[in-house]
Order: C-alpha cells, then structure tokens, then sequence
C-alpha cells in the first residue's frame, strides 16, 4: 500500500528531536550527535524503523543511526519514537550513499543493509547496494573488521551480493539461505517487510561479510 503524503512532513522531520535532515550541511559529522565513543552502527534504509528501534533498546550501549530517503516514510518513523526511547539512535531523513561524506573514516563498526531494492534488470545493477562501488564506499567507512549484515528475500540479489564480496576480498562469515528455519533466527529481529514476507512463507537470506581492513 502506498503511504499517503501529508502535509508539513519534512517541517516535522527539521524540528523532530530523533531526526536530522541535511547532514551533509552540518558543521560536524554525524558520528558526533552521540557525545560518546560507543560503537556505531548504520542501517542503510530504515523504513519505519521497526528494526532500527528494536535493536536500539536491545544494545544500549551501541549507537544506531538508520538512514531513509522517502520523506513520507522517514515521516512515519519519526512518528513511532516514543517519549521513554533512549537516546542511542536518530533517523536521518537521506540517501545513505552520501556516507563517506558525513561520517569519520573507519569508523563504524556494522553497516546493515536490510531488504535493500533488488534492481532486477541487469543494466540497473550498479544501483544495488551491494555492486562495488558502495563496497567501496562501506569499506572506507567501517572499521577494520567492521561488518556488513544483509537480509534480502530476493534469491537473485542475495547470490549477487555473495559473489560481488568474494570477488571485492571481503570475508563472509555467514551466508545462510533460510534464517528462519536456522538457529541463527533466535537472534534476529524482524524488520516490517521480513514480518509480512514471513507470514507469507517466503524464505530469508542473511550474509555477514567483513571488512579486512
């Protein structure tokens, strides 16, 4: 379902305490908003944010930060914050390939890429997000060691993606073609489109891939 445009959306996201808009005009970069030196992780495509706030309370001690580019769903995400939510993660209303520009190099720590768009035409390929110029990218941003952990239901895009890091020299640490009949489902937190395509009984695919540095 499409969502609806409502008015004052992106004047809501500007004064919204959990959300920062334009990050790449600030004065700083984004991995000061915390004033701390926990470790950083980054979701590439938050949605409603479901899986960005779950795991936030989840590890208090992690700093999240979920980019979204549709200001009527980054609207929506902001929406669900609550008042006792703690202070460890913001949305940032963006498109997440403007990353190397707003954070310090090698410096997070796990980059997640859930449900990313599968591109399915061949000569649409260097917009997935997992082509190698965005390795690239995560690679000049993560940490050494720092991990990416992708979910995809899309069969094609996820082998894609397992070849595009063995070839980029990335460590794959999982690679699991059903997660939710795995052992590693009692860790997993579900974002809204896994929740909607569990209940149709499609199958999930996860990979951790790490950064050799």
């Amino acid at each position: 379902m499409r969502l609806r445009y409502v008015p004052g959306q992106y004047e809501y996201l500007q004064q919204h305490d959990k959300a920062i808009t334009e990050p790449e005009k600030m004065s700083y970069k984004l991995n000061d908003v915390f004033k701390n030196n926990n470790p950083l992780h980054v979701e590439l495509g938050c949605g409603k944010g479901k899986f960005l706030r779950e795991t936030a309370l989840k590890n208090p001690n992690i700093n999240y930060i979920g980019f979204e580019k549709s200001v009527k769903v980054a609207y929506r995400c902001a929406k669900s914050v609550f008042e006792n939510d703690p202070d460890n993660y913001y949305i940032v209303y963006s498109n997440g390939d403007i990353i190397k520009d707003v954070f310090f190099p090698n410096s997070i720590e796990r980059i997640y890429l859930n449900f990313s768009d599968p591109w399915p035409k061949p000569s649409h390929y260097k917009r997935r997000m997992t082509h190698k110029n965005f390795l690239d990218v995560y690679r000049s941003v993560l940490t050494k060691n720092g991990e990416i952990h992708m979910k995809t239901d899309n069969d094609d895009l996820f082998e894609y993606s397992v070849l595009q890091f063995q070839e980029d020299n990335w460590d794959l640490i999982m690679v699991n073609r059903d997660l939710h009949n795995s052992p590693y489902n009692e860790e997993n937190i579900m974002t809204e489109y896994e929740e909607k395509f569990a209940e149709e009984g499609r199958h999930i695919n996860k990979l951790i891939a790490r950064n050799r540095g």
